[in-house]
């Protein structure tokens, strides 16, 4: 019998080494496997259901949860008119006031803000000292805007620092007018304060794609209702993403400041849309902004009492909503919960009110709603601004507070609520929130005009304004 070589020793090729004896084959690990390696005949224990792993992460809800409505509109801008002050008080400045040196007879302001709105017999009081004067010449009723001298009321010598100071600004208060028997009427009237405002709509926009093979894949995990195509809850989220995108930027947005935009090219978009004005916005320029540092959020009755005195300025209604985050709700929940713990009830009669007057339920409740000063203020947590991603990761916004309540339109009479959310419609066709699929042959959407393309693709589009009236009444509080 021919013998193998011993070139076969170390094995050759595909073949087996062979023993010492280099006649047997010797039988190597690699060479056999267990049948459950082979075709893993156990099955893998997967779990169907989707970890929800931060919890509900949607933000949306804000603006209906304060009685926001939804109404069309037909045109580019949302215009309303909303009544001003029926009086003013009026600034002036040290630089633009001087007192009569050679016998105190007078004052002299040249400040445009009182030559402007006061004329010959109004009677004005200074805000600081209390001494009131009478308007002798100048002012608006003259044909130009003349320097005002005023004269003591009561016919005695301006007293320097005493009466008015003129090293400092100060404010007048119109009270009203005194004038001689047999004289003429005034020369000149005033206009209602009407001011007019406006609100561009914006366009916020989102999209998903999808392609044929994932838009049939079946995966592990049920994405929700059975289903188990991963694509599905993929455009899901991408809805839910652009939902609270377009919620975001109504509260957040900004009109275009034309005259002040930049003018390199690549960043000025003056030409292809106006901006529109977000809530945050609309408090920051008309309402009531409270400073407040996030390491030390609002804790005592003190400060309470400092924004309630400002909403009795604003004529504010006395019921609030208040939208707070994690840190700023919890500092409110141990101050209500001291002044019940050391008798300080005083000025909070009402605090229990929503819990059938019972103290022991409230603090089980966390002290949703408390009353203050004849306000009443309900809060609750933002998860937008506890979301760490979102708001959370900032200190520019720690909470806002909504007055609940109707406003009356200054044109109309009509009652509309604080905040009105408008959305472009006309003949039966909305964009308040559309929503379509385009396709080459995907999931049956035939519609894109390429059907050689192997994708569907989501469309999201929202055409929205946000109408914040009286936003003097409105609070901001600010990091």
């Amino acid at each position: 019998m021919a013998t193998l070589g011993t070139d076969r020793t170390a094995g050759t090729g595909n073949l087996p080494p062979l023993d010492a004896a280099g006649s047997n084959f010797r039988i190597q690990s690699e060479n056999y496997t267990t049948i459950d390696s082979l075709i893993k005949a156990t099955k893998d224990e997967v779990m169907p259901n989707l970890v929800e792993t931060y919890g509900d992460q949607g933000i949306t809800g804000f603006l209906k949860l304060t009685g926001a409505i939804n109404s069309g509109g037909s045109s580019d801008q949302i215009d309303w008119w909303e009544t001003g002050r029926r009086h003013k008080k009026l600034a002036y400045t040290s630089g633009n006031t001087a007192i009569d040196g050679s016998g105190a007879d007078y004052v002299e302001i040249s400040d445009s803000d009182v030559t402007s709105n006061v004329q010959e017999n109004d009677v004005v009081m200074d805000s600081e000292t209390g001494a009131r004067f009478i308007v002798q010449n100048g002012g608006f009723g003259t044909g130009t805007a003349a320097n005002v001298k005023l004269v003591k009321l009561d016919g005695t010598d301006t007293t320097a620092s005493t009466d008015i100071d003129a090293t400092t600004d100060g404010e007048l208060i119109v009270l009203g007018n005194m004038y001689g028997q047999g004289t003429n009427q005034p020369t000149a009237y005033r206009e209602s304060n009407i001011t007019r405002h406006s609100n561009p709509f914006m366009i916020v926009k989102g999209r998903h794609e999808v392609n044929g093979s994932q838009a049939t894949n079946i995966g592990w995990v049920d994405v929700g209702g059975g289903e188990y195509r991963w694509f599905m809850y993929a455009e899901q989220e991408a809805r839910a993403r652009f939902e609270d995108q377009r919620e975001l930027m109504m509260l957040f947005g900004e009109k275009r400041n034309e005259s002040g935009a930049a003018t390199n090219s690549d960043t000025d978009f003056d030409t292809e849309f106006a901006g529109s004005e977000g809530y945050f916005s609309a408090i920051e320029d008309r309402g009531i902004l409270v400073s407040n540092a996030n390491a030390n959020p609002m804790d005592s009755f003190g400060e309470f009492d400092d924004i309630i005195m400002e909403l009795d300025k604003q004529g504010a209604p006395s019921e609030y909503a208040m939208y707070l985050n994690r840190k700023q709700d919890l500092a409110i929940d141990d101050m209500l919960a001291t002044g019940v713990a050391t008798g300080v009830t005083a000025g909070l009669p009402g605090q229990f009110g929503a819990f059938n007057n019972d103290s022991d339920m409230a603090v089980k409740l966390g002290f949703k709603s408390f009353t203050r000063g004849g306000y009443t203020f309900h809060k609750h947590d933002w998860k937008l601004l506890n979301d760490p991603t979102l708001l959370g990761a900032s200190n520019y916004v720690q909470g806002a507070m909504v007055p609940l309540s109707q406003v009356v339109d200054a044109r109309s009479g009509m009652k509309a609520p604080a905040l009105s959310l408008y959305y472009k419609e006309a003949n039966g066709y909305s964009r308040e929130m559309e929503h379509w699929v385009t396709g080459g042959g995907v999931l049956g959407h035939n519609n894109n005009g390429d059907l050689g393309t192997d994708q569907a693709v989501f469309h999201y589009r929202s055409e929205v304004a946000l109408c914040v009236r009286a936003a003097n009444q409105h609070v901001m509080i600010k990091g």
